[in-house]
């Protein structure tokens, strides 16, 4: 309608100042371009979204496909390195590098946190190093009591795919190990694990926040 508006506007004022109408029948088509510029990049943003989660499926998928040793291997191999309670393991990137490796985070009995990495393909340690953490009274208390280790509530998430990492959840009220699995068709989803009797749920809360964020990018 506005458009139909312009262009009469531009025939009446060419009947009437001659040249000057060239400059005013522009003005519509510079409007609708910009329009057209700014949905482009809108489409493009969002193929280079749905490219870079695509590319991060498959490179999760390449990462298990990478290893041979599962998480309950790594955490045994981790414990005969160094002794302690596990309290994170995880298949990832070794720094900035390529390489994938098992890191095995264990708190030893006078507090000190360590960094194992294991081999994923022959479960053997590559090297250990301590690190500094300010949660460690947090995740005492979050174990108290506890009778499932890290290396158990992998063995029991073992059973909905393949366990990619464990890791306890020390915070709210709720307190549990958290396991992320991947099975061979490359869907991957997020499991609780309950510290005393080792009963394996779906993780309902990160699964509502994934529906949202799903939302939010449809939006």
């Amino acid at each position: 309608m506005k458009r139909n508006i312009v262009i009469a506007a531009v025939t009446a004022a060419a009947l009437i100042g001659g040249g000057t109408a060239t400059a005013l029948a522009t003005t519509g088509d510079d409007q609708g371009s910009a329009r057209q510029a700014a949905n482009t990049k809108l489409s493009d943003d969002g193929n280079r979204d749905d490219q870079d989660d695509r590319d991060d499926r498959d490179d999760d998928a390449a990462k298990v496909s990478s290893s041979d040793v599962t998480a309950p291997e790594a955490i045994a191999s981790a414990l005969k390195h160094t002794s302690g309670t596990v309290v994170s393991a995880e298949l990832d990137d070794e720094d900035d590098s390529d390489k994938v490796v098992w890191k095995v985070d264990v708190l030893s009995g006078d507090d000190t946190w360590h960094s194992v990495s294991v081999d994923p393909s022959n479960g053997k340690v590559l090297g250990a190093q301590t690190d500094d953490e300010d949660d460690t009274a947090q995740v005492r208390a979050a174990l108290k009591g506890s009778s499932v280790t890290a290396e158990e509530a992998a063995k029991a998430a073992a059973g909905k795919g393949v366990v990619t990492s464990v890791g306890l959840d020390e915070d709210g009220k709720d307190k549990s190990w958290e396991a992320e699995t991947r099975k061979s068709g490359g869907a991957e989803q997020d499991w609780k694990i309950d510290l005393k009797s080792g009963k394996v749920t779906a993780d309902r809360a990160d699964a509502q926040d994934d529906d949202a964020d799903d939302a939010d990018d449809q939006d």
